[in-house]
This record gives structure tokens, sequence and C-alpha cells, in this order.
């Protein structure tokens, strides 16, 4: 995948997915800047069906896809902690979340909770609030960004653009050697 050049921006959609909480958030990389486009979270109702919800979650993914236009999308994967009820419903809507970018052909980088808080604070166990104010100093946001959902969407979206940068790198790297 070759890193962005000045003239033509890219659109990175980022994910932190949840049942009752999805965050997303649409950052564009033009160069080597980034400037956050846009921010939210899904809520779904815990009195609906795990169907509706999933639905839901899709439908609204569906609708920030077709909003903003990203080609790429990061989404941080499944931690399994010793909550497995919350790790399954966290994969269920991963996988509503896949689905809509799956039918829109979005190239697709997944990185685990430990390695976007190592790219984006520089420590793999960083807290929220560390995460949340790297966000808004990297994006050069005069807030930061609420809930912490979305905050963590943008995290991941900023996580995929610097290792597509490193992974455009070291390509050109081997193709001079």
């Amino acid at each position: 995948m070759p890193y962005a050049s000045t003239s033509e921006p890219l659109i990175i959609l980022g994910i932190d997915p949840g049942l009752a909480n999805t965050g997303w958030g649409i950052i564009e990389l033009c160069g080597a800047r980034k400037r956050a486009l846009a921010y939210g979270c899904i809520t779904t109702d815990a009195a609906e069906g795990t169907a509706a919800r999933l639905k839901q979650i899709y439908d609204e993914v569906t609708t920030v896809i077709e909003r903003y236009k990203p080609t790429e999308l990061g989404i941080e994967a499944v931690y399994f902690g010793s909550n497995t009820q919350s790790a399954l419903s966290t994969g269920q809507a991963r996988g509503a979340a896949l689905v809509a970018v799956a039918t829109r052909q979005l190239t697709v980088g997944e990185y685990s909770p430990t390695q976007v808080k190592q790219v984006t604070v520089g420590r793999g166990r960083a807290q929220k609030q560390q995460v949340q104010y790297m966000v808004r100093v990297l994006l050069s946001l005069d807030h930061a960004p609420s809930p912490d959902h979305a905050s963590d969407a943008l995290a991941v979206a900023i996580c995929h653009a610097q290792l597509r940068h490193m992974a455009s790198l070291t390509k050109s790297e081997e193709k001079t050697s």
C-alpha cells in the first residue's frame, strides 16, 4: 500500500468496536499531515435484540462510509481478557462493521489495543487519558475527542496511518537494495 503523496489525500476510517458503543473516526492523511474530519459513537440500546443492534452498527458504519468516502480502515482487534461475554459481543460488533467495510471494498488493517497505544502514545499500556491527549495533539484538535470510544477510533486510524507509512518505507528500501 503506497503512502499518500501530498497531492492526493487519503481518507482513513478508524473503528473501536463494541456492541453497546462503537466508536468511529475519520482522518485525512496528506503526506505526513493528519487531520480529523469527523468522529462519533454508535450507541445501541441494550433492550434491543442482538440482531437489531448489529444491524444498527452495520447501517451507521455504512452511512459514515458513504458520507466521508474512506478508502482504508483501521479496526481494533478483539481483546480476550477475563470477560469472555464482552469479547464475544465485541467480536459480533466488529463483524457487523467489517461486513459494511467489505461491501465497499476498503483496505483493512487490524490492530491490537496494545499496538494502537504503542503507536499513538509510545507505550502499550497507556491510560485512556494519555490516548485522548495524544490524539488531540497528533490531530491538532482544540479539545480531546469525546466520548472516549470516538477518541479510541481516531487512535486506531492514526495507528493505521503510521503503520502503513512504515510499511511503505520498508518496501521502498527493499526495492533500492
